[in-house]
């Protein structure tokens, strides 16, 4: 029985700008892909463009996917250094007549471009050194190298998402595979590594599908098989238009400083272009279970803030505490007014199961825990001062020496509360809103026993007292 090849994906960047959402969202369409069917994934740097490519993006490449826990399985592959093989192939393919030495100076390819343009063709390649003899060229004269492409019939491809694609061959040209300079062109790298990588399916953005058909021709011309293309549309904005930096947040690590959890992010890219019944809340063991090619839609997705907002509070409120406090003080630390001691730390501990219920992003959810690590005397907010008015604070005067007799659990201060306010005659809220001011210095905050709780007996009676004998 034969043994059925290893399927094996590879994400592909430039590193010449930011991981932005929709390399994010290809990179975790070839990890799910490969890991659902028993496969490899790795990675591939195409820093090809040596004047843009910069080890900075690189850096914000990796730490983007290590981040959202894409990883690779074999060390990432750089491009740059298999420019050899790349030349390799390249003069391979000359010696085998499946390319030929191309002298057109820049002056009659601009023409060629200019003459092409102004007739309302594309601006192909003529051929004119297909069949010429290169003895005459000018002696020393620079050349590329082009591919001696086929003119006759059709490019096609069966692709795993946009299905049977074809192009006459008449519309494509004999492109270039190795400059005068000798650097191979991307079109002719990335032939040769994923070859030379055992990559079994190509999946990328639908963009790369006219580039598609000329790397069938690199293929064929070396008589590789050819691997399983699959190309998924773009991501869009939410105004129909293709997705840029005016819709907002686009590298993935933005994602990360406002706030959103790598595994709420990974959840919604899942879900933007692909689908599998009603399934919404898909962890990353369920994703690989279900993800295949088959659920990508053919239209293109559009980015809705609103609705990963949404998801990623589901997550936060699924999250482990201990993991959201150690975050949560990592992005308090930075604020001079807060004094986050082991003791505040404790206090967010304890309060973030009721924190995370009303959070929608860890900026949120920071800010909210805030006022456990302020030292006296706390800021006010305006609406908080309002409700501290002199009788109110004459009433926490009144209420702190039944919590003080309390043991400060949840339970102990909820009941010392209810029975103030059913002896003072006043109804909770009005017993709590005050209270929660003056614990706070805002309106809004977890349960006023839970906060009291996490506070403790001895901070909770002195924020009291603050404002009660202030």
């Amino acid at each position: 029985m034969t043994e059925k090849p290893l399927i094996r994906t590879r994400f592909a960047p430039s590193p010449t700008g930011l991981l932005h959402i929709g390399g994010a969202r290809t990179a975790l369409f070839n990890f799910l892909f490969a890991r659902h069917h028993g496969g490899e994934f790795v990675l591939r740097i195409e820093d090809t463009d040596r004047a843009r490519s910069t080890a900075e993006a690189t850096q914000v490449i990796l730490d983007g996917l290590a981040w959202l826990g894409l990883t690779s399985d074999a060390p990432p592959v750089y491009q740059t250094s298999r420019e050899a093989r790349h030349r390799e192939v390249a003069l391979q393919m000359l010696g085998e007549g499946r390319a030929y030495r191309c002298y057109a100076t820049k002056e009659e390819l601009d023409h060629m471009r200019a003459e092409a343009t102004a007739a309302g063709r594309p601006p192909r390649y003529d051929g004119r050194w297909r069949d010429r003899d290169p003895a005459e060229a000018p002696e020393g004269a620079p050349f590329a190298i082009r591919l001696r492409a086929p003119r006759e019939g059709a490019t096609e491809v069966e692709d795993l998402v946009q299905g049977h694609v074809r192009v006459a061959n008449a519309e494509l040209d004999d492109m270039i595979i190795l400059r005068s300079d000798g650097t191979p062109t991307y079109l002719h790298a990335v032939v040769v590594d994923d070859h030379d990588m055992g990559i079994t399916h190509v999946i990328r953005g639908d963009d790369h599908l006219t580039n598609t058909f000329r790397q069938i021709q690199v293929y064929k011309a070396m008589g590789w098989d050819l691997p399983h293309f699959a190309h998924i549309p773009l991501i869009h904005g939410a105004d129909g238009a293709k997705l840029s930096k005016r819709h907002g947040a686009v590298s993935v690590l933005e994602f990360e400083r406002e706030g959103f959890l790598p595994e709420a992010l990974c959840n919604y890219l899942l879900r933007l272009g692909w689908g599998h019944g009603d399934a919404e809340i898909l962890s990353r063991e369920e994703a690989i279970k279900l993800f295949d090619l088959g659920g990508v839609g053919r239209a293109a997705s559009r980015m809705d803030y609103a609705k990963l907002t949404h998801l990623n509070g589901v997550w936060l409120r699924q999250a482990d505490d201990a993991r959201l406090t150690q975050e949560v003080v990592r992005r308090l630390a930075s604020n001079a007014d807060l004094t986050l001691d082991e003791t505040a730390k404790t206090r967010i501990a304890l309060l973030m199961p009721a924190l995370k219920e009303r959070a929608k992003t860890l900026v949120d959810l920071s800010a909210s825990a805030a006022f456990l690590a302020r030292p006296l005397p706390l800021p006010f907010e305006p609406k908080a001062e309002a409700h501290l008015t002199l009788e109110a604070r004459q009433m926490l005067a009144e209420l702190a020496p039944l919590l003080g007799e309390t043991d400060f659990t949840t339970e102990g201060v909820d009941a010392a509360l209810r029975a103030f306010a059913e002896v003072s005659g006043k109804k909770l809220g009005q017993v709590a809103q005050p209270l929660r001011a003056a614990l706070t210095g805002s309106t809004t905050s977890p349960p006023i026993d839970a906060t009291l709780a996490a506070l403790g007996r001895t901070e909770a009676l002195a924020r009291i007292a603050a404002v009660s004998e202030g």
